[in-house]
């Protein structure tokens, strides 16, 4: 496959640099995976997920450019707001099968705890690993709350969501909200608003 040129690398001080900061980015590792950084050699990854099957339930059909644009504003998140997505990897190494996030995009009213994966590493249990993961790791942020956006219709998601911990509070715009206990909150407090 040829890549346009704002998919490809150019070695160089530029190259190292982007290196040098992803290197200050978290690095979580479970039993079978590692989150890491994300990379643009990753995006082939991220555009098989947005430009395939999934990609209406995220907001598309997106063409190869629009999920670039995806990418690089979620991306982006790292810096502006000290989270971000995770490429996931098997613990060994290799392609990226797919990314865990915590991301705020527009529409957001708070941060999101998301999973995104390649069709070919889905139903190994690897979302639910990679996502509990980020979880712990927004727990530790303090962040004030975390839901899940999921598409309508999406049981294998929702599950997930309810796997994880998470309650069923709404449904807007075509996806439920899923809403996480946070650090020092109980499931109950989470369904009734607060503790008493």
């Amino acid at each position: 496959m040829t890549r346009a040129p704002h998919e490809t690398p150019i070695p160089g001080p530029a190259a190292d640099f982007a290196a040098a900061l992803s290197a200050h980015l978290p690095v979580l590792e479970t039993e079978r995976l590692r989150l890491r950084a994300p990379r643009l050699a990753d995006f082939d990854a991220w555009a098989e997920i947005f430009c395939g099957p999934a990609g209406p339930d995220l907001g598309g059909p997106f063409t190869r450019d629009e999920a670039f644009t995806e990418f690089a504003a979620t991306v982006g998140t790292w810096l502006l707001r000290g989270h971000g997505p995770w490429a996931v990897e098997p613990l060994a190494g290799g392609d990226a099968l797919g990314f865990a996030l915590i991301g705020f995009e527009p529409g957001d009213r708070e941060p999101e705890l998301g999973w995104l994966f390649r069709p070919s590493a889905q139903g190994q249990g690897l979302a639910q690993e990679a996502a509990a993961a980020a979880l712990a790791h927004a727990r530790a942020l303090n962040l004030p709350g975390l839901v899940s956006y999921v598409a309508t219709g999406n049981e294998r998601s929702a599950r997930l969501a309810q796997r994880l911990g998470a309650t069923a509070e709404s449904e807007e715009d075509g996806a439920m909200l899923f809403r996480h206990a946070m650090a020092g909150e109980s499931r109950k407090d989470t369904q009734t608003g607060g503790a008493d």
